[in-house]
């Protein structure tokens, strides 16, 4: 599988560590020094984008993947005031997208 990882902080390292590991190829990874890498991202490069940045920037990354065919996890915090957005985007270019605050497995199996 081919994914871009949009946030290169420590998460999106340990993604990268695990997806590697397992045989995926890392095709983008953006983080603040290299943002503009955003627009390189698409559909005939990218299976999946890995999306763990900040409040301020998720939903305009969200809303590109959207836009560029692109499938979404997000597990940035903190912008779902805007998630009525999103979730209308998403339906209106056919998008997909997996949110959760939290991703641990043990966190996960209390919310089920």
């Amino acid at each position: 599988m081919r994914i871009s990882l949009i946030g290169y902080g420590k998460m999106g390292q340990t993604i990268e560590k695990i997806a590697l590991q397992n045989g995926h190829e890392i095709t983008f990874k953006i983080d603040r020094n290299n943002e503009e890498d955003l627009l390189k991202i698409n559909n005939s490069n990218t299976d999946v984008a890995i999306e763990f940045t900040q409040p301020s920037s998720a939903v305009r990354n969200i809303i590109y993947c959207f836009e560029n065919n692109v499938p979404v996890v997000c597990g940035t915090t903190g912008w779902l005031d805007k998630w009525e957005e999103v979730k209308k985007m998403c339906n209106q270019l056919n998008g997909t997208i997996l949110y959760a605050s939290n991703f641990s497995l043990g966190v996960n199996i209390f919310l089920n």
